[in-house]
């Protein structure tokens, strides 16, 4: 398995840097590299500032993140990046809120324009599946990212780029258990998300092995108070909670504050998935044990230049498996170094 990933990762350098080769002019020898574009193009444009569209090349991007949030920010920034870097057209969308229905709705109006290729991301495959079916259908090349690593090939989907859910989550188990936690709590505030069912799951197993358990507590969506007074009141509903892990930013900030509150900072060990500023700063200061990272900056840049490359020369790695942009672990001794790379937008 390490093998495959690396030999994958070498063939997407090589891969990304023939298409740079082959998508601008080489300079003369003696020449310097040219400056980058001073400001990176708006998610939603079309021309990159300094570039020319290459073939006329335009990529639809369709997630289920919403605006606001700072995961999804970065995921955003590496589409920003890839359609600078491959001077392309790049179309991102997404719901204001966690809406399947009109995440179809995006998806079909994407799909409406006939783009050259398309990048969704599948929380909820049975919603969102007919419609990504309609792009198959219409020859549309498509690739998931972040949500959907376990349903993507039903769908005939190319590949899938994102971190292993069901991986990250028994291994994020195994260390909350090897720190003595016996009784945890797995903090859900999007409810519906088959990959944070997933991740619960997996924390709960990877538990299991040190004999601890765990149970789901469901948070709101999008309400960082509604989050917080759900973690409070299952705090104090029982003494005994020693390990808590939340699924983002979005609901580990809230959580924390939660267990500052109750005075439980010495006694509940946290966890969470995926990065932002403040959790990393927790971490740092040892308020969070670890924090998972499934590189989502590469969810967003990776699968635009995959289809890239389809459109250019019919390429495509993974050879119909996922390819993995995680899961890693970031903890005290790593936070600062990761944390100037976040306040950058990039992890």
């Amino acid at each position: 398995m390490r093998m495959t990933r690396r030999l994958a990762a070498a063939n997407l350098l090589a891969l990304l840097i023939v298409s740079c080769q082959a998508a601008a002019p080489a300079a003369p020898p003696t020449a310097a590299p040219a400056a980058p574009a001073a400001a990176a193009p708006a998610a939603g444009g079309s021309n990159v500032g300094g570039c020319t569209v290459t073939k006329d090349v335009r990529i639809a991007v369709v997630t289920h993140g919403q605006p606001t949030s700072n995961f999804w920010a970065v995921v955003q920034n590496g589409v920003k990046q890839a359609q600078k870097d491959l001077c392309i057209t790049v179309e991102y969308s997404s719901p204001e809120t966690f809406d399947m229905v009109r995440m179809g709705e995006l998806i079909d109006a994407a799909v409406a324009k006939k783009p050259d290729g398309l990048v969704v991301s599948l929380p909820d495959a049975s919603a969102l599946g007919p419609h990504v079916k309609k792009a198959v259908d219409a020859g549309i090349p498509v690739v998931s990212m972040n949500s959907g690593s376990d349903v993507f090939q039903k769908f005939g989907i190319l590949t899938h780029v994102g971190s292993d859910e069901a991986v990250a989550g028994m291994a994020g188990g195994r260390r909350l258990g090897a720190m003595g936690v016996k009784n945890a709590i797995c903090v859900n505030d999007e409810v519906g998300n088959a990959a944070l069912d997933t991740r619960c799951e997996g924390f709960t197993k990877g538990l299991a092995e040190s004999g601890a358990k765990m149970k789901v507590l469901a948070a709101p969506t999008g309400d960082p108070v509604g989050v917080q007074n759900a973690v409070a009141a299952s705090l104090q509903s029982d003494p005994t909670i020693d390990g808590v892990v939340t699924m983002g930013p979005d609901g580990a900030v809230p959580t924390l504050k939660a267990i500052k509150a109750a005075d439980r900072l010495k006694t509940v060990k946290m966890a969470t998935f995926d990065l932002g500023p403040d959790t990393l700063q927790a971490v740092q200061a040892g308020e969070m044990q670890f924090a998972i990272d499934q590189q989502q900056f590469l969810q967003g840049y990776m699968p635009v230049l995959l289809l890239m490359l389809y459109k250019q020369y019919l390429l495509m790695p993974g050879g119909g498996q996922p390819i993995l942009s995680g899961p890693n672990f970031v903890t005290q001794d790593t936070a600062a170094t990761v944390l100037s790379l976040s306040k950058n937008g990039i992890r």
